[in-house]
């Protein structure tokens, strides 16, 4: 298990080259790219190589991959990605009704199959919204695998949980369509709420161990990516993390 380390957990605490060398020396062997370090994809790419880290993954707007599909292209094969994936709607985009969603979801697939033409793959990756049930009651995330069967899914474990979904059952579900998975961790009750309800991996209140096994055995995730979406210590949570999941 090749661990990655999302960088956006990162864009707090900079400069990169400092960071990058930490995550390095921490053991790290990947990373996954977001918006903010395709500013000179070649400049970043090189740092990467001097360190022995690569970027299999990174994060594309949907705008970006509709409106700029070359550009977007041009910064996967820079860096050498195999798997691209869409991270976020803001609220105002969501849809609101299944035929939103379907519509939303065959966006997602047309561009699927322009990357699979660059022998690259595509994915969404899901926050909480995508499993708070519809009026109907169908989950946005099952509209959106349903309804684009040539996409892959970056699985956010502990977004599942805090939409108030079963994790194990959705990865188990869809194992054959998870790609790769995040790895993060939710701080027991009322905690870590200068880090919006984070933790470091391994010091809150989810199954990792358990998961880790579920994930390995029932899904297709051949990328594993620790995450903090707002730490107080970005080096220390790239640090006490990866020590805490290769305990598992």
């Amino acid at each position: 298990m090749n661990l990655s380390f999302q960088l956006y957990s990162s864009r707090n605490f900079q400069p990169w080259d400092k960071m990058l060398e930490a995550l390095a020396d921490n053991g790290y062997t990947q990373v996954e790219g977001y918006g903010d370090v395709f500013d000179d994809p070649a400049a970043f790419s090189k740092k990467l190589e001097s360190l022995g880290l690569k970027m299999p993954s990174g994060h594309f707007s949907i705008e970006m991959l509709e409106n700029d599909f070359d550009a977007a292209l041009s910064i996967a094969k820079t860096f050498g990605m195999s798997h691209l994936y869409c991270p976020y709607l803001d609220e105002p985009d969501r849809p609101k009704d299944a035929a939103g969603w379907q519509e939303f979801a065959h966006r997602l697939s047309a561009i699927a199959d322009k990357l699979e033409g660059e022998g690259i793959g595509f994915g969404w990756h899901n926050h909480n919204f995508e499993f708070e049930a519809l009026a109907d009651g169908q989950f946005p995330m099952t509209i959106i695998l349903e309804n684009a069967p040539n996409i892959s899914w970056e699985a956010d474990v502990a977004w599942i949980v805090v939409g108030g979904q079963d994790p194990f059952a959705w990865t188990e579900k869809y194992g054959n369509r998870i790609s790769a998975i995040h790895i993060k961790d939710i701080a027991p009750e009322g905690e870590n709420v200068d880090q919006d309800g984070w933790c470091d991996v391994g010091a809150g209140t989810m199954d990792w161990a358990e998961l880790l096994n579920t994930v390995k055995s029932k899904t297709n995730a051949r990328i594993f990516v620790l995450e903090h979406d707002n730490p107080a210590d970005g080096f220390a949570f790239a640090k006490n993390s990866i020590q805490n999941i290769n305990k598992f």
